[in-house]
């Protein structure tokens, strides 16, 4: 009678099965997460693209009607960001609007108020509008430190945003858009954080402004995170 031989496996050689399963495991994750992570890539960038394009269309029809009115204004023809001088608006070491800041604000609102909710298409694109107060880096007299110098330019600087934030509701732009107007206004502060830069020094008048800028969704990102990674549809 011929019987049948068993061999039995070693500990060593059972180890190394276990190792070979969980090494392919472990490759077909990676490969899962490369791809996903290729696909959220693609999707990141097409979402750049149209986030610059919905800019870029915002800044030409602000430029366009500007100038239809004459009213001189920076405009970014990209990222449709608008910088005022802010001896545009308030009198030296003021927060309080001046009367020409009042006349121009009174021209300029309006305009960019009808133009950034009239194009339904782009205002869907928008997340915030901010409005953010800066100065320039020269010190307060009788103040030493500077932790005070920057506190003391925080409050001025969120002072003159918030001036010109409340009295975009006092122009005469149209009223229908209140509401989106009160869900996507920001106001901030940026004291002397961010100086405007001639010829590598401080340029003092340019550094002390309001600026306005447009923050564009990203629905992409979200769209992928609530599919791939929360599971939502």
């Amino acid at each position: 009678m011929i019987g049948k031989r068993f061999i039995k496996s070693s500990p060593e050689e059972e180890e190394n099965v276990f190792w070979v399963t969980m090494t392919d495991l472990l490759l077909g994750l990676a490969i899962i997460f490369m791809t996903l992570f290729i696909l959220a890539m693609t999707g990141f960038t097409q979402q750049k693209i149209q986030q610059q394009s919905a800019q870029s269309d915002i800044a030409k029809e602000l430029v366009q009607n500007m100038q239809k009115e004459k009213i001189n204004v920076q405009i970014d023809n990209l990222t449709g960001q608008v910088k005022i001088s802010d001896l545009e608006l308030f009198d030296i070491n003021s927060y309080e609007l001046s009367a020409k800041g009042k006349k121009y604000l009174d021209k300029f609102i309006p305009i960019y108020v009808n133009t950034i909710f009239a194009n339904s298409k782009l205002y869907k694109m928008i997340s915030n509008v901010v409005i953010q107060g800066h100065t320039d880096s020269q010190t307060f007299k009788n103040i030493p430190s500077k932790e005070e110098q920057f506190t003391k330019n925080m409050d001025l600087s969120l002072k003159r945003a918030n001036a010109v934030a409340e009295y975009f509701f006092k122009t005469g732009y149209n009223k229908k858009y209140t509401d989106k107007l009160t869900k996507t206004i920001i106001v901030e502060g940026k004291s002397f954080t961010e100086p405007v830069l001639v010829d590598g020094k401080e340029d003092y008048d340019k550094s002390r402004r309001v600026e306005l800028k447009l923050i564009v969704k990203d629905t992409v990102a979200n769209d992928f995170l609530n599919r791939n990674v929360l599971g939502k549809e």
